[in-house]
């Protein structure tokens, strides 16, 4: 490790200790998500969804990783499989598959109309579905592979991705689970959607490592980005 490197990880930690920097962060997520802050964002002309940092993040553990396979659960408008692809296109291999059980027409349109679309593809189909699973394990099988959870945030359904896909993550990689800032968030905050506290990826996330020893959370990455909409969801395979 270099002296910038110790530089960001002593800054990091300090970061991580800094109470009132931690309450700051908290109250611009809550404030922020009912804004549909994220909503604000595209990358390469396709709507994102997701907050910066987390994609610096990605980008970051991308560059390091350098895999062979990035899955992706839910798709929306794609700008995420997008984002991922056009980081493995700078890399200069691997490819990017996305699992959505409703990809809709002009979505899929403007995703293979890309140019990153050369370094995606894409399934529908619901994600724990039996025959899915069991295609993407194929696809997956001997590649250094990269999981995103992103879909459906109940307890149920994202405990069921967890334990079909998480095992294709390589040692050293990482299975990270969005949303699971749902549990710090206030109660009913979602009333059209079927996932709440008590209900949603980060219950699902400690339920599965209660049962699984081989991830744990990557808690500096939460104090390296304040601003994250996966508190506690990047989990790194450890053995």
């Amino acid at each position: 490790m270099n002296s910038f490197e110790d530089e960001v990880r002593q800054r990091i930690r300090a970061q991580g200790d800094d109470k009132l920097l931690g309450e700051t962060s908290d109250a611009f997520m809550r404030q922020s998500i009912q804004g549909r802050y994220s909503y604000n964002f595209s990358w390469m002309g396709r709507p994102i969804i997701q907050y910066p940092q987390d994609m610096v993040a990605m980008q970051e553990i991308l560059w390091r990783l350098q895999p062979d396979l990035v899955i992706e659960t839910g798709i929306a408008h794609g700008g995420s499989l997008v984002f991922y692809a056009s980081i493995l296109e700078l890399i200069g291999k691997g490819r990017v598959l996305g699992i959505d059980i409703d990809i809709r027409a002009h979505n899929r349109a403007a995703i293979e109309a890309h140019p990153m679309a050369r370094r995606i593809d894409m399934i529908q189909g619901s994600s724990i579905d039996p025959k899915v699973v069991a295609d993407v394990s194929r696809r997956a099988n001997g590649l250094r592979t990269l999981v995103v959870l992103d879909s459906n945030h109940t307890h149920d359904h994202v405990l069921a991705e967890l334990r079909a896909y998480a095992p294709l993550v390589s040692v050293g990689s990482y299975c990270v689970v969005f949303d699971t800032v749902v549990e710090h968030l206030p109660a009913g905050l979602y009333p059209d959607r079927p996932w709440d506290v008590g209900n949603n990826p980060k219950t699902a996330v400690n339920a599965y490592l209660a049962e699984n020893a081989d991830f744990e959370v990557d808690d500096d990455r939460e104090a390296q980005l304040l601003i994250t909409v996966a508190p506690g969801g990047y989990l790194r395979r450890a053995r």
